[in-house]
């Protein structure tokens, strides 16, 4: 039997799961994310294509990292102006395309600044992330007329590769925070129980007995219950609370 051999269309994924990995933060992602999107259509159209990616985030776009400082610096002078083909992509969640800034009737004065850049077309794809923040791909092309719906096609596959590596980002972050959060509980729980132990042996009550003087005591003193019995078990053993797992 041979071996499998990944199929053109999970190539993005992969690389950009390998970004993913690799990465320190979400802005080092993101930045090798718009270098990938910029090289995989480039590749497509024959020519250099240059991408920037928007970040909106409570209904406020901010780009967040460029192929190109070039990239960057378009990106925001279609903030600036306030609309545009990325802007209306984010809104509609639909792209939207400037086939040749010299026809182009919608923005006028984005396109004139884009022509005085020597950018001719343009493209949006945008990328749902989740209920609160959503992004885009921002792509310009040196002249009229490169994105041809071949080179189209690659770019929104790119944007829905790239759009399923952002929710595999959210659900392993999702998933750290909840093991953080049961850790956490787990240690709070393990402090709780060891002082009502101690209380118990030393007042000789039940549990629920316990585990209402210790409630008490935190109450008095205006402190989180966990605090409370951690210190208590603390002045006993002269050690913080550990939480221990059987083999």
């Amino acid at each position: 039997m041979g071996t499998m051999s990944s199929s053109p269309e999970s190539e993005p994924v992969n690389q950009l799961q390998n970004i993913l990995v690799g990465a320190e933060n979400a802005a080092e992602f993101l930045s090798g994310l718009s270098g990938l999107a910029a090289a995989a259509v480039s590749e497509a159209a024959g020519d250099a294509i240059e991408c920037a990616v928007t970040l909106k985030l409570r209904r406020r776009p901010t780009t967040v990292a460029g192929s190109s400082d070039r990239a960057i610096g378009l990106d925001h002078i279609e903030q600036a102006i306030g609309d545009g083909p990325c802007m209306r992509a984010l809104r509609e969640m639909s792209p939207v395309i400037v086939d040749d800034v010299a026809t182009e009737s919608r923005w006028p004065e984005l396109t004139k600044k884009f022509a005085e850049a020597g950018v001719y077309s343009s493209l949006g794809v945008p990328l749902e992330i989740n209920s609160e923040a959503s992004a885009a791909l921002n792509f310009f092309a040196s002249r009229p007329g490169v994105f041809t719906p071949n080179v189209y096609d690659k770019a929104v596959g790119f944007g829905a590769a790239a759009h399923s590596t952002l929710h595999l980002s959210i659900r392993i972050k999702t998933a750290e925070n909840r093991a953080e959060d049961l850790e956490a509980a787990m240690q709070n729980r393990t402090a709780i129980n060891l002082a009502c132990g101690v209380i118990m042996a030393q007042n000789r009550c039940s549990q629920s007995e316990a585990m209402e003087i210790l409630t008490k005591v935190s109450s008095n003193r205006n402190r989180k219950l966990r605090d409370v019995a951690t210190e208590l078990i603390e002045q006993l053993q002269g050690a913080s609370v550990q939480t221990h797992f059987d083999a």
